[in-house]
């Protein structure tokens, strides 16, 4: 018996379409980061980006359990003195809220060459529209 490997020639992308609304931020974005990886197809392979494309709207109505809202913090150091600067998912939420699932998603996919590829097949909208019309997303439920 040998092991199948799919090769990138043969991966056939869908596209998905998911409604962040009311939906709790961490279940949005494993089912994302699945999608994107491709871990839901029998032919997954982990050095082959056999994943689909994903479309998230209402980026803005997305839950966060807890205290997380003002109590998290989302650091960023520059590397110079005083270049650390500190930010709670409430001012994200106000300055770019797509920027919550990008960051959760982010963690969840591969830090090498082949992450950042899937990371390019998502897309985050704050609002309910999308311009990915054209290419027929299907809605996935959560």
């Amino acid at each position: 018996m040998k092991t199948f490997s799919a090769k990138a020639a043969d991966v056939e992308h869908k596209w998905y379409v998911i409604d962040a609304a009311d939906q709790i931020l961490g279940k949005v974005a494993v089912e994302a980061a699945r999608l994107l990886r491709g871990k839901h197809k029998p032919i997954f392979t982990p050095h082959v980006d056999t994943g689909d494309h994903v479309v998230i709207i209402n980026a803005e109505k997305v839950r966060l359990t807890g205290n997380k809202e003002t109590e998290k913090i989302y650091t960023s150091y520059s590397g110079y003195v005083g270049g650390q600067k500190v930010e709670t998912p409430k001012k994200v939420r106000a300055r770019r809220p797509e920027l919550l699932i990008e960051r959760a998603v982010h963690g969840m996919i591969p830090h090498t060459r082949l992450g950042r590829a899937q990371l390019r097949k998502l897309k985050v909208y704050a609002g309910p529209e999308h311009k990915q019309e054209a290419q027929q997303p299907e809605p996935y439920a959560l």
